[in-house]
C-alpha cells in the first residue's frame, strides 16, 4: 500500500507543478497582452487626433484646438473640436483611410458625423478590410460650417477579441502538452517506507529496484516500471502467497482502472527474465494468487 500512496503523492506533485505552470504562463501572457492593449489604444487615440487635425487643416483652421478624443463605448470613440468646422466627404472618407490603416487591429469601422445640437447624423460611410463591402455615398458634396462630432465605431473584434485569443490559444496548448506529459511521464514509486536497501538477491539474480534492472552472471536485464513494481512486491515478501487482488490494487487502482490479463502478461513477462535461475519461480496458487519461490 505504500507503494501506491507514493505513486499517489508523485501524480499530485507533478499535477500541482502543471498547474502552476499554466497559471504563470497565463498571468504572463494576460499582463503582456495588457500592456500591449494600453500601447495600441493609446496610438489608436493619436491617429483619431490626428485625423481631426488634418480635418481642421483642410477647413482652413489652423489655430483651434482638436478636443482630447472621447471613448464613449468599449469600440467607440469621439473626436470633438473647439470651433465650428466645415468638411469634404471625400477628403475625410481618404484622411480616415490613410491614418487608421496604421492601426493593426482596425479593419473595419463606420464613421458617422454628428450634429452637437441633437446628435444627428449629418454624413456617415463605412469601411470594410474587403474594399468592395465599403458603404461611401454623397462623394463632393462639401457639408457646411457647423460644430460637428466625428464618430468613428471600430468592429468589437480588435483589441480584446485578439486578446482573448492568444489567452485561449495558449490556455489550450498547455492544457494539450500537460495531457501529454502526465500521460508519458509517470514518476518512480519509491520504496516503502522503512526499506532500507533497493537491492534484493533472488538465488542467482539480483534485483535492482531503484534502477529497473536484473543482475544475471553479470548480465543485465532490464525491466518496466510495472515488472518492476510487481517483482518487488515478491521481493518483500518471497516465499509467501501474495493475493491477485494485492498485486491489482497496488499496481493498477490508483491509475483509474484494473484490467486481470494485464497481472497475468506481466506474471508472464518477469518469469521469462528470471527463467535464468531454475530456483527462482512464480508460481500460482489456486484460488489465492501467487508466490515467488527461491529455493536455496
Amino acid at each position: 500500500m505504500h507503494v501506491s500512496q507514493n505513486l499517489i503523492s508523485g501524480k499530485r506533485n507533478y499535477l500541482f507543478a502543471l498547474v502552476l505552470l499554466m497559471l504563470i504562463s497565463v498571468i504572463c501572457v494576460a499582463f503582456s497582452m495588457t500592456g500591449n492593449d494600453e500601447f495600441d489604444i493609446a496610438r489608436r487615440e493619436v491617429l483619431l487626433r490626428r485625423i481631426g487635425h488634418e480635418l481642421l487643416l483642410q477647413s482652413g483652421d489652423s489655430i483651434s484646438r482638436v478636443l482630447p478624443v472621447k471613448k464613449v463605448a468599449e469600440n467607440e470613440y469621439q473626436i470633438r473640436f473647439e470651433n465650428d468646422l466645415t468638411f469634404q466627404p471625400d477628403s475625410l472618407v481618404n484622411t480616415t483611410q490613410r491614418l487608421l490603416a496604421k492601426d493593426p487591429l482596425t479593419h473595419d469601422y463606420v464613421v458617422n458625423v454628428l450634429n452637437c445640437s441633437n446628435s444627428t447624423i449629418a454624413y456617415g460611410y463605412a469601411i470594410s478590410k474587403n474594399r468592395k463591402d465599403d458603404i461611401v455615398a454623397c462623394i463632393g458634396r462639401k457639408q457646411p460650417t457647423a460644430c460637428y462630432i466625428i464618430d468613428v465605431k471600430f468592429k468589437p473584434s480588435g483589441i480584446n477579441a485578439t486578446r482573448n485569443g492568444y489567452i485561449f490559444s495558449g490556455l489550450s496548448f498547455l492544457a494539450f502538452v500537460g495531457l501529454i506529459f502526465l500521460r508519458s511521464v509517470k514518476p518512480r514509486r519509491a520504496l516503502p517506507v522503512g526499506q532500507k536497501t533497493s537491492m534484493f538477491t533472488l538465488g542467482s539474480v539480483l534485483f535492482d529496484a531503484k534502477n529497473r534492472k536484473l543482475i544475471v552472471n553479470g548480465k543485465t536485464v532490464d525491466l518496466t516500471g510495472t515488472e518492476t513494481r510487481v517483482l518487488l512486491i515478491f521481493a518483500l515478501s518471497p516465499n509467501e502467497i501474495i493475493e491477485r487482488s494485492r498485486l491489482q490494487k497496488e499496481i493498477w487502482e490508483d491509475d483509474g482502472i484494473i484490467v486481470g490479463r494485464s497481472l497475468d502478461m506481466f506474471i508472464s513477462k518477469l518469469r521469462k527474465k528470471l527463467e535464468f535461475d531454475a530456483n527462482i519461480k512464480i508460481v500460482v496458487i489456486r484460488g489465492k494468487g501467487y508466490k515467488l519461490e527461491i529455493n536455496s
